[in-house]
């Protein structure tokens, strides 16, 4: 229940019509808001995020990648901004704000140097997150159809966590008392994962701290939600509640003891919830990376997944009405998108062949003691196919543990991989991938694989 102000005596009357005379009535809400559980836009009409996660203040001048992410099917990008403590500061605002809108994508804008504080002794305070934002208010002010505010990222580490929920409720009320009529949204404690579940348990404490009600909870899914359960059950408790909740940031399952994305992009899609999957390139460990070098040519099989996968960018994401209209993204059935080259480890694609018939090449794109991940790139040949099935035989007792956009089985050291649902159909001289996790001792060849068509 939201806090109410008791006042006594006549003098209450005086200061309640005063009161009156300065609350936004619910239907003249100013740009993004929220809605019940809903991310509405200041038309009524619901949004979605789907988009991707941006360092923009470690690489200032990848700039191109705005259209990038945007030629990627996002419909929000989430921009890392530093506010001078640990990164930046972020004297680009406005440009940032205007390359969102150029490239017709909602921006969600970020202070990092908050992350872990509590346990980073260099990470800043949420407060100074604010004190940044005040600094940044005239490019701000206006862009509220355009520009989410997400006051600071995964606040506070897993020192105290519980003092969250204060320095979030302060948060708030700052950014409030300084005139931000922005939709916020807040970050989760324990690096963004709430395993202890502070924000689960004072959720509706810290939204009632807005007095405007335009406050987006996040979450950030990693290595604690390796489980369908643990996520369906995080997510069951803020729908049964009536929370807004955002996936802010989540990675994928390059190891079985990592992150569920698949049920994490099933269960966003089934509830209506936004996503913004971690990140588009320069991750000091590229395991995270959706493309190679910032490169849109070199789409890992994490970008694969989340630009062309299903419940993906490509296949989910609606524009903003404030660019123009909701436009779905996902493309034609009879010409599915072109994949991206292979990255650069990967030996060169050989030259389709010249009638109907498919080509496949295999590649090593991450390898550790014991394990390895795999990647194979399907090209149609000079007629569109309509399925694909690739064979290959390992020599060196190599084995598939878990595989993505592809059916995967195996039969010793033979391994049968086949399309599944949404990539079997190639244009001619398209392409697919798909990827896999694969076990090896000693030796880890690469074998040739052979691709038959339907």
């Amino acid at each position: 229940m939201r806090r109410r102000l008791t006042i006594f005596g006549a003098a209450a009357l005086a200061v309640a019509a005063s009161v009156l005379m300065f609350v936004r009535p619910a239907d003249a809400a100013v740009g993004l808001h929220i809605s019940g559980t809903d991310i509405v836009e200041a038309n009524g009409q619901p949004f979605i995020m789907r988009g991707v996660n941006h360092p923009h203040v470690w690489y200032p001048g990848e700039t191109d990648s705005f259209a990038d992410i945007k030629a990627a099917g996002a419909n929000t990008v989430r921009v890392v901004l530093g506010s001078g403590q640990r990164w930046g500061p972020s004297t680009d605002v406005a440009n940032v704000i205007s390359l969102c809108k150029q490239n017709r994508m909602i921006c969600v804008l970020e202070v990092h140097d908050t992350t872990g504080y509590g346990e980073e002794g260099a990470a800043a305070s949420l407060d100074q997150a604010v004190d940044y934002w005040i600094s940044q208010k005239a490019a701000l002010v206006g862009q509220e159809n355009y520009v989410v505010i997400n006051i600071g990222n995964e606040p506070i580490g897993n020192i105290d966590a519980a003092q969250w929920t204060a320095a979030t409720v302060a948060a708030i009320r700052k950014m409030r008392s300084n005139g931000f009529e922005h939709l916020l949204m807040v970050d989760a404690p324990n690096w963004g994962q709430d395993w202890q579940n502070v924000m689960r348990a004072n959720a509706q404490t810290v939204l009632d701290a807005d007095s405007n009600d335009n406050t987006v909870l996040s979450i950030h899914m990693y290595a604690v939600y390796n489980t369908a359960a643990s996520i369906v059950s995080y997510l069951d408790h803020f729908e049964a509640n009536g929370w807004p909740l955002v996936i802010g940031e989540f990675g994928w399952r390059f190891t079985s003891n990592e992150v569920d994305h698949e049920t994490i992009l099933a269960e966003a899609q089934a509830r209506g919830l936004g996503y913004l999957a971690w990140s588009w390139s320069g991750n000091t460990d590229p395991i995270l990376d959706m493309v190679l070098s910032f490169d849109p040519e070199q789409l890992t099989t994490w970008g694969e997944r989340i630009v062309n996968g299903a419940n993906g960018l490509r296949a989910t994401a609606r524009e903003a009405t404030i660019f123009g209209g909701t436009v779905p993204t996902t493309p034609p059935a009879t010409t599915p998108p072109a994949t991206t080259p292979p990255p650069a480890t990967t030996p060169p694609a050989t030259t389709p062949p010249a009638g109907g018939g498919c080509t496949a090449t295999y590649a090593i794109v991450g390898q550790w003691p014991g394990g390895f991940q795999g990647e194979v790139r399907v090209t149609a040949g000079s007629s569109a196919i309509s399925g694909w099935t690739v064979t290959w035989t390992f020599a060196n007792g190599q084995t598939v543990s878990q595989a993505w956009n592809a059916s995967v089985t195996g039969s010793g050291s033979s391994v049968t991989a086949r399309n599944v649902g949404y990539n079997g159909r190639l244009a001619a001289g398209a392409a697919a991938t798909f990827g896999f996790l694969g076990s090896w001792q000693g030796t880890n060849g690469r074998p040739s694989p052979t691709c038959a068509a339907s």
